[in-house]
C-alpha cells in the first residue's frame, strides 16, 4: 500500500518525574530529512530517536519534538554534608592563617565545593523507557495517518487510470477510421493536383503519410505504462520515486501522440490524456 508523506501525530505520556508529549509532523520532500528537538535532559536519546524514525520513514521532511514538563516533586531538596562543610571551612581558615590574611568565607562558595551538597538521584532509566515508549506510540499513530491518506491517494490514482484507459479505447477505435479517411482524402487531392500520376506512386506517398500518422506504438506503450502503474500501486513498499518515473514516461508518450494528431477527436483525446496524467503526477508528489 502506498504511504503519504504528510501526516501528524501527538501522544502525551506520564512519568514519575513529569508529563511529556511527542509531536511528529511531516511534509513532502525528495529525500528523508529528520529534525529532532529534545529538552537538554533527554539530549542523549537523539540517537535512539533517529534510529526508530529511520526504521519507519523512508522519505519526507519530518519534525520530531519532545516537550517535557517536570513535576514539582521531581525537584528534590538539597542535603548539606555538614562534615564536608566543616572540612572546607577549616581548610580555608588554615590557608588564610598561612597567608596572614583574615578573609571572610562566602557560604555560597562553600556550597559550590564538590561533595558539600547532595541531591537524590533520579531513576533516569525508568523515565527513558517511558519516553521511548511514548515515541513508539506516536510513530504508530503517525504511520496510521500516512496509511489512511496513502489509501485515499491510491483510490484517486486508480480513478485517473480508469480515465486514461477510457481515452486509449477511444483512440484505438477512432485512429484506424481516421487514418483511412486521411488516406482517401490525400489520394483524392493528389490525383486532382497531378492528373495522370502513376497509381503506385500515389499509394507510396499515401503510405508514407499514414506511417507518420500511425500511433499504434504509442498506444501500446501507454497501455503498458498504465498496467505498470496499477501494479506498482499494489506493492507494499515505498513507490513514490517509481511512480514519478512512470508519470514522466506517460507524459512523454502523450506528447508524441499529440504531435501526430490528424483529427480533432485524437487531438482532444491527447489533451484529456495529458490532463489526467498531470493530475496523477501531482498526487504522486505526495507519496513516499
Amino acid at each position: 500500500m502506498p504511504l503519504s508523506m504528510t501526516s501528524f501525530a501527538r501522544v502525551e505520556f506520564d512519568t514519575a518525574y513529569g508529563r511529556g508529549a511527542w509531536e511528529l509532523r511531516s511534509v513532502n520532500h525528495r529525500y528523508a530529512e529528520v529534525f529532532v528537538r529534545l529538552p537538554d535532559d533527554f539530549r542523549s536519546l537523539e540517537g535512539a530517536v533517529r534510529e526508530r524514525i529511520a526504521a519507519s520513514v523512508k522519505r519526507g521532511k519530518l519534525d520530531c519534538t519532545l516537550r517535557f514538563d517536570a513535576a514539582r516533586s521531581a525537584f528534590k531538596a538539597l542535603k548539606v554534608n555538614e562534615r564536608a562543610v566543616a572540612d572546607v571551612v577549616r581548610a580555608a581558615r588554615h590557608v588564610a592563617d598561612l597567608l596572614g590574611d583574615d578573609i571572610a568565607i562566602n557560604p555560597l562558595d562553600v556550597l559550590r565545593w564538590p561533595g558539600v551538597t547532595e541531591v537524590e538521584e533520579v531513576d533516569l532509566d525508568a523515565t527513558t523507557r517511558l519516553v521511548l515508549n511514548g515515541l513508539d506510540d506516536a510513530l504508530d499513530q503517525f504511520l496510521d495517518g500516512r496509511k489512511r491518506e496513502g489509501d485515499k491517494l491510491k483510490q484517486i490514482m486508480l480513478a485517473r487510470l480508469a480515465g486514461v484507459r477510457d481515452q486509449l479505447v477511444v483512440l484505438e477505435t477512432r485512429v484506424p477510421e481516421i487514418i483511412d479517411a486521411v488516406r482517401d482524402r490525400y489520394q483524392t487531392r493528389i490525383r486532382d493536383l497531378a492528373d495522370g500520376l502513376d497509381e503506385s506512386r500515389v499509394e507510396q506517398e499515401c503510405a508514407l503519410l499514414v506511417q507518420r500518422l500511425d500511433v499504434a506504438e504509442e498506444l501500446d506503450r501507454l497501455a503498458a505504462h498504465v498496467d505498470e502503474v496499477a501494479r506498482v500501486l499494489e506493492l507494499d513498499e515505498p513507490v513514490g520515486r517509481r511512480l514519478d518515473f512512470l508519470m514522466q514516461e506517460l507524459n512523454r508518450e502523450a506528447n508524441t501522440l499529440g504531435s501526430k494528431s490528424a483529427h480533432v477527436d485524437t487531438a482532444n483525446a491527447s489533451v484529456n490524456l495529458k490532463v489526467l496524467i498531470e493530475q496523477m503526477r501531482e498526487q504522486v508528489q505526495n507519496l513516499e
